[in-house]
């Protein structure tokens, strides 16, 4: 399935105010509607993915996994802010007729959810059987479930938190220092900020994985080596993947919104935000990740009413939601055949 594009006529105001006319959003689906209408998978992308969830996301979702277009209709839609066929920070501004750059309005995850809620209207979804995010992807399922508790009626969060946490926004901080360092971030050029970003995503990096990872696949066999590290090459090669297929810019604009994830703004606490789910809730922590530590998600799962938890041991850190799909498949499988109604009960106990 291709790239398609919802373009939203209204106007788009921002949690901070700010305003759009018109609101371009990407997405892509798979397989077709059923007869009763109970069979759609939304999911919501993490930080600097696409809506072609079949592409990144291979082994749970795909034509022979767990999420697949015979037996689904998967719907995953290009954030805000991201290069992917949603406006972003190098749309053509129409009152410049130049990119937006630092000028398009800074958003939250809750105005990224509700994008999603206006592609929802579109394509007359008015149930979704299961909503699905990890990381960023998390935080954009939870505001969606919190705003639209009757239309989500299975949740499953995966790596994620309820309040993006200083540890979480000190990287972040520290990824758009090493970002707004590159001059040319301020050229008002598409490439503006690429050597920024390169070193950016190498700080990412660090927090993604962990370090088991890299004593691992980074080891050298060579002891008397002095330079040119595999752990260093390692590092330029991802750094360089990203600014081959991203900007700057938006990178800059999506970690900001990470950081502004609190599902207790405006609703009197975080616990009082949560007890607001409806849905069945599937939360999944990783033992090993250092960038949402797994108590975030065992604090959702204490608050979050009808939910069950489970913990997933994966050698790669954060990115194991991304690469664990065997683990996540069988995990998901358990929760489907659980009674969570009215109880909370620890996958990992089941037997």
């Amino acid at each position: 399935m291709s790239l398609q594009t919802f373009k939203y006529t209204g106007t788009f105001e921002f949690e901070n105010g700010r305003k759009l006319k018109g609101l371009q959003i990407g997405y892509h689906t798979y397989g077709t509607l059923n007869k009763n209408a109970d069979n759609v998978i939304w999911v919501c992308h993490a930080l600097t993915a696409n809506s072609d969830v079949f592409d990144w996301w291979k082994g749970l979702f795909g034509d022979n996994d767990h999420f697949n277009p015979d037996e689904h209709l998967v719907v995953c839609a290009n954030i805000i802010g991201s290069p992917y066929g949603s406006d972003n920070p190098l749309t053509i501004n129409p009152i410049t007729g130049q990119p937006y750059y630092l000028a398009f309005p800074e958003f939250t995850t809750r105005d990224l959810a509700r994008a999603h809620q206006l592609l929802a209207d579109y394509l007359e979804i008015s149930a979704i059987e299961i909503l699905i995010g990890g990381s960023l992807g998390g935080q954009q399922a939870m505001e969606w479930s919190i705003s639209e508790p009757e239309r989500i009626k299975n949740l499953i969060l995966i790596a994620t938190n309820a309040r993006h946490s200083p540890w979480g926004i000190a990287f972040n901080e520290s990824q758009r220092l090493a970002i707004t360092a590159d001059r040319t971030f301020y050229a008002g050029a598409p490439d503006g900020g690429a050597k920024g970003l390169k070193a950016a995503r190498s700080i990412a990096l660090l927090s993604y994985r962990g370090y088991k990872t890299y004593d691992i696949t980074q080891q050298e066999d060579d002891s008397a080596l002095l330079s040119d590290f595999k752990a260093s090459s390692y590092q330029n090669y991802q750094g360089q993947k990203l600014v081959n297929r991203f900007n700057a810019y938006s990178y800059w604009y999506l970690t900001k919104a990470m950081d502004s994830h609190n599902v207790g703004r405006g609703r009197g606490s975080v616990e009082k935000a949560l007890s607001l789910i409806k849905a069945r809730t599937l939360v999944i922590g990783i033992k090993t990740d250092v960038l949402f530590p797994i108590e975030e998600q065992q604090h959702l799962f204490r608050h979050i009413p009808k939910s069950a938890f489970a913990e997933l041991d994966s050698f790669y850190g954060h990115d194991g939601f991304l690469i664990e799909t065997e683990l996540l498949t069988k995990i998901i499988t358990s929760f489907f055949k659980t009674d969570v109604k009215g109880k909370i009960i620890e996958l990992q106990k089941i037997a």
